[in-house]
């Protein structure tokens, strides 16, 4: 299950492109650069949440350990990703790379990571299959 995770997170590139597609010829022109960047976050996360919610439809995580290795995961490899790229595709200091991670300044990039590394073990938390079912013995006990 590991692996399909794994996998499946390289879509999640095309879905943060998307996202800044959207960002960069909808909503940008037309607000501030902390304002675009803000909303940017918040709709990523809500696809990045949708996504997750569609690959656990298919393949179900099969329990919370297995949940949390997979957000932790998610979370090296968009690191590693944002860095990798930003420093030698995207041609970006690392000063600039770093701006994102500033709270105090309104930027919103840590929730995303947050998002990106718990969002497997939310989905799994609300799947039918980690409710624990009651036992006849605790329904009549619970109908008192």
């Amino acid at each position: 299950m590991l692996r399909i995770y794994t996998l499946a997170w390289f879509p999640m590139v095309l879905i943060a492109v998307a996202n800044g597609s959207l960002r960069q010829f909808g909503y940008a022109p037309y607000l501030s650069e902390l304002a675009a960047h803000q909303i940017s976050c918040f709709t990523a996360v809500i696809f990045f949440a949708a996504y997750t919610w569609l690959l656990s439809r298919r393949w179900p995580l099969p329990g919370a350990a297995q949940a949390f290795a997979v957000g932790g995961i998610w979370l090296l490899l968009t690191v590693a990703f944002e860095f990798l790229f930003g420093l030698y595709v995207a041609g970006h200091s690392l000063e600039r790379l770093l701006a994102d991670y500033n709270i105090l300044a309104g930027r919103l990039w840590v929730f995303v990571l947050a998002a990106v590394a718990l969002l497997p073990y939310g989905v799994y938390r609300l799947s039918p299959s980690a409710i624990p079912l009651k036992t006849n013995k605790e329904r009549r006990r619970d109908d008192r």
